[in-house]
């Protein structure tokens, strides 16, 4: 009778094991001298952002992809100027890295795919 759970429990450890949910671990950094009031990141299906990023802070946030297509920083700089700047797009089966560094003249963005494992 014990060998019925245990074998239950090991069907679905088994099971589980092999599910991988796939995920953007994603950084936004500011490398300017003054703070960012406020920042929105938007990618399929969804968007995500913060308050007030101080001057070289640092914000992560992860994220599955649901979908396919564009990615999108907007912002507000200390002096209430709107910038927006287009990144790489995104589909459901990528995984990896994305990287958003903010300077005084640009937001620069880097996507590193993590490799397809099976």
């Amino acid at each position: 009778m014990r060998s019925v759970p245990l074998l239950a429990l090991a069907a679905t450890l088994l099971f589980t094991a092999g599910c991988h949910s796939r995920y953007i671990e994603a950084t936004v950094t500011n490398h300017t001298s003054a703070p960012i009031p406020l920042l929105e990141v938007d990618y399929p299906s969804a968007s995500f952002g913060t308050e007030n990023l101080a001057p070289e802070g640092v914000f992560h946030y992860r994220f599955k992809v649901l979908g396919s297509g564009p990615t999108k920083l907007l912002y507000t700089d200390a002096m209430h100027h709107d910038h927006t700047s287009d990144g790489p797009s995104l589909n459901e089966s990528i995984e990896g890295r994305l990287s958003i560094d903010i300077t005084n003249s640009a937001a620069q963005w880097s996507l590193t795919p993590k490799a397809a494992t099976r």
